[in-house]
């Protein structure tokens, strides 16, 4: 078996190492020594988009913001399913990783940050989001692994009351939240739904008919 050829080194805004990888046809992004993403799993990320649009695709100019760039299939996936028309903005905590998709990880996801619909904001989601109220049709939220943030101690505050009061404050009415996690979690679930949040939650596959690991998609739309 090859062995793993190291392509980038980083660091997260609180010291988690990271460092991107490649064997063969499969990238992996690695967080503290733990495996984050793979480039071979990535179907439950293209569901989160299309379960995101739903509504936003229907419309002639919507405005989506994804936070959390990955290697870029959940912005791929998003990207093709909206108009012309549409303005996706991207919030991405670690430029390293902005650059990994500028550079060798670029033709997994056929080069999303080179569509004129996209704008890169090098920074936290929660704060884009904060400085956005009633902007976005769609929020999707591929952050860490979710609601128990592993990468970085400071993603739980995205997850948590603020954060999710917060989300709300940034859609539209009748706009919808978005979000990706590894787990299940029933409290995230609940405090969704204290926050004001319709919610819906499905399970789905990493490869999606090609099986994998399942994760958790909370679906929260923002009632009017």
């Amino acid at each position: 078996m090859k062995p793993w050829e190291l392509l980038g080194e980083t660091q997260a805004p609180d010291g988690t190492p990271m460092a991107l990888t490649r064997r063969d046809l499969e990238y992996l992004i690695l967080a503290g020594g733990k495996p984050l993403m793979s480039s071979l799993m990535h179907g439950s990320e293209e569901a989160l988009a299309t379960l995101a649009c739903k509504r936003a695709r229907t419309l002639s100019e919507p405005c989506v913001l994804v936070g959390g760039l990955g290697m870029g299939f959940t912005l791929r996936a998003t990207l093709d399913l909206l108009p012309p028309g549409a303005t996706v903005i991207v919030a991405e905590l670690v430029p390293a990783v902005i650059a990994w998709n500028r550079g060798p990880l670029g033709p997994l996801a056929e080069h999303p940050l080179k569509d004129r619909r996209v704008r890169v904001l090098e920074g936290d989601v929660l704060d884009v989001m904060r400085a956005n109220p009633a902007r976005f049709d769609a929020v999707i939220l591929d952050v860490d692994n979710g609601p128990r943030a592993f990468t970085a101690s400071g993603n739980a505050a995205l997850y948590g009351n603020e954060g999710v009061a917060t989300a709300r404050a940034a859609l539209k009415p009748d706009g919808l939240l978005a979000v990706w996690s590894a787990w299940d979690d029933r409290k995230f679930e609940q405090r969704l739904r204290y926050g004001g949040f319709a919610v819906e939650v499905t399970r789905v596959r990493a490869r999606l008919k090609k099986g994998g690991p399942r994760h958790t998609l909370f679906l929260g739309r923002n009632p009017r």
